[in-house]
């Protein structure tokens, strides 16, 4: 699937030196998600909290992030994306620091939570700025911001065990000195830009999801992102491994998610089309989810299920980032915002759910809850058949669904 006439390849690494300064910092930030991982079980222990209270530390984060999500496009179209960009990942720079040096579990969530507004501002913004600042189209911007979160993902855990082993403060203080750096780079590299034409309103992301095919994609996205973060927030605790293994059982999960994301994605869209990748990747998913409710209590089944759903949440990254930014007719930044909000507020309330399900039933009812939340996900994808056809069409065209965006295209350097 090609971005440009004629149906040139283009690789989607070949890019001007800005396109990579934001997409490090993409990296670093999603190293956020996967970062606490490895620690969850140290925290619980060092400070006394409870698995329930621990998994607030997602909770806070990615609620937060939804929720700021529906102010992103009007402060872009007010202060530009540079500085939007900068202004989030200064947020970060910050919040991850106040976290580290956090004496109880409460300050941490807290902390986590404006974290979270800095993730959202910087998120939905550097999607719109490497969409329309990449080289080799559409697609090929999508596959690197992608790998992006592939990486960060798949770093993150590993950054988290290492550093883990020493104290758990050391992945929070780890990740405001990597942003700090991403920071550096961004306001190096990305040139400054004109603010649009037109200002985004605050309420537009709401009223977006008004279109029925976003509205359908947004909450298959939270039925998915419900299975997503309840294996990745309570996962960890039936584990009983320390700080490193499991670092390592969540950088082998999230290589197979960049690995997928980039490789695999594209060439099962090409060969089965939108619609059926997703239909397969969520039920095979789900029969993941499953054996990891079934075997919760059995170690080495759980970690190699773990490590096994890293396929389908790479697949399915792509693949519906790709449908969500094709599917609206509204302007780019207004759908990545909408999206953002539904999909984050299931990401965000399941690890806590989970916690308290645990609290007042078994290690295994929250895993079997998510298998059913993605075959929930199918149930509402089934009904968007004509939105991912037309999804499909534009994106083999090459073609625009919706107005031209209201974040300005960035001035870059076109050095590679």
């Amino acid at each position: 699937m090609s971005g440009h006439p004629g149906g040139a390849s283009v690789s989607p690494f070949r890019q001007p030196k800005a396109v990579f300064a934001v997409a490090f910092a993409c990296v670093v930030s999603f190293m956020g998600i996967g970062l606490v991982d490895p620690i969850l079980p140290a925290i619980s222990s060092e400070l006394n909290a409870t698995p329930s209270q621990v998994t607030l530390l997602f909770t806070s984060y990615l609620v937060v992030t939804a929720v700021a999500m529906l102010i992103t496009g009007w402060v872009s179209s007010r202060v530009g994306a540079k500085r939007t960009l900068l202004g989030g990942l200064g947020l970060i720079v910050v919040f991850s620091a106040l976290a580290g040096a956090s004496p109880g579990i409460g300050s941490i969530v807290g902390f986590r939570a404006g974290w979270g507004v800095g993730n959202a501002l910087f998120i939905a913004t550097s999607l719109a700025v490497i969409i329309a600042s990449a080289s080799g189209g559409f697609a090929g911007a999508i596959i690197l911001y992608e790998a992006a979160l592939g990486l960060g993902i798949a770093v993150g855990p590993l950054l988290g065990g290492l550093l883990g082993n020493v104290s758990w403060r050391g992945p929070f203080f780890g990740v405001s000195a990597l942003m700090a750096i991403a920071m550096i780079a961004t306001a190096v590299l990305v040139r400054p830009m004109p603010l649009p034409e037109r200002r985004i309103g605050i309420l537009e992301p709401l009223r977006a999801l008004r279109h029925r095919g976003l509205l359908t994609m947004s909450l298959a996205a939270l039925c998915y992102n419900w299975a997503f973060f309840t294996v990745l927030g309570y996962a960890p605790f039936p584990m009983g491994l320390d700080a490193i293994r499991l670092g390592l059982v969540f950088t082998g999960w999230g290589v197979l998610v960049a690995v997928f994301a980039v490789f695999g994605a594209p060439w099962l869209q090409r060969r089965f089309g939108i619609a059926r990748t997703l239909y397969a990747n969520l039920a095979l998913f789900a029969v993941t989810v499953l054996v990891i409710a079934i075997w919760t209590t059995h170690p080495a089944v759980l970690v190699v299920a773990v490590i096994v759903a890293g396929v389908f949440i790479g697949v399915n990254n792509t693949v519906t980032t790709q449908a969500v930014m094709t599917v609206s007719p509204v302007e780019r930044p207004i759908a990545s915002a909408a999206y953002g909000f539904v999909r984050f507020i299931g990401g965000g309330l399941a690890p806590f759910a989970a916690g308290k399900l645990v609290e007042h039933t078994n290690v295994h009812v929250p895993f079997y809850i998510g298998a059913g939340t993605l075959v929930l996900g199918i149930a509402i994808l089934s009904t968007a058949h004509e939105d991912l056809a037309r999804s499909e069409r534009v994106q083999a065209a090459g073609t625009e669904a919706r107005p031209e965006p209201a974040l300005p295209i960035v001035a870059v350097d076109t050095a590679t």
